[in-house]
């Protein structure tokens, strides 16, 4: 939870605060502008009460404020408390998602979830984004059944004895099996964001040379693989 937090707020300093996203906007009038939304999908779970509620998070990077919409495949299953509202220039919303029909005969169907966006003012669509949804019976995935493990036999030798004391791990001892995210995937998300830190293409006054000025396309890219990897570091 405190990832996602933190990530949340990483936004929406980004948004908030950084010149990399005080760009001309896209056009709005082809329909296609892109929508964010993480996570990408959501999972509940029959015997997880907890999970039974899930939270998306809409982000608004524009220069102009955004009205959305939440449309459903299957509403009857589902709640979503403030399912229409404005979000301002560079901001975020939470949209709560409840699912309301926890059964058997429900569960591994996927239904979806549109995010519609429209322009401020209007009942013009200008964009879109579809959250897949689905019902699994249990959190845990189901353990395979162990292998017939057997002792091995071993010489014995003068430096190996029976009773001989163990000594203490030491913090240089532990495996790479932790709880933890992987030094790979907090990599990735500290160079995500020094990516959306560095300035845009063109623009003046910067120190930093030429080929550290990424574009509007390289910067968006850069904010959904940060999506994509705070998404797995909840999954851990």
């Amino acid at each position: 939870r405190w990832w996602y937090e933190g990530v949340a707020a990483v936004y929406e300093w980004l948004f908030a605060s950084s010149p990399m996203i005080r760009q001309p906007s896209p056009q709005k009038s082809d329909g296609k502008l892109p929508v964010f939304v993480f996570p990408s999908s959501l999972n509940f779970y029959s015997d997880d009460q907890s999970s039974h509620k899930q939270v998306l998070t809409l982000y608004n990077p524009y220069e102009f404020p955004l009205k959305f919409k939440v449309l459903c495949t299957a509403p009857r299953k589902y709640t979503v408390v403030d399912s229409e509202g404005t979000i301002r220039p560079h901001c975020c919303v939470d949209i709560v998602v409840r699912h309301l029909d926890i059964c058997i005969n429900n569960e591994g169907v996927k239904d979806k979830l549109r995010i519609q966006v429209t322009e401020h003012g209007t009942k013009k669509i200008v964009g879109k984004k579809d959250i897949v949804a689905v019902l699994l019976p249990k959190k845990e995935t189901s353990q395979q059944p162990e292998d017939n493990f057997q002792s091995l036999s071993g010489s014995t030798s003068s430096d190996s004895q029976p009773g001989t004391p163990s000594r203490a791990i030491r913090p240089g001892d532990r495996g790479q099996g932790g709880g933890g995210p992987s030094l790979i995937v907090i990599f990735t998300a500290v160079f995500c964001i020094l990516a959306l830190m560095l300035p845009l293409s063109g623009e003046t006054g910067s120190r930093l040379p030429d080929y550290l000025h990424l574009t509007v396309n390289q910067k968006m890219i850069a904010a959904y693989i940060l999506g994509l990897v705070t998404m797995v570091i909840l999954h851990i």
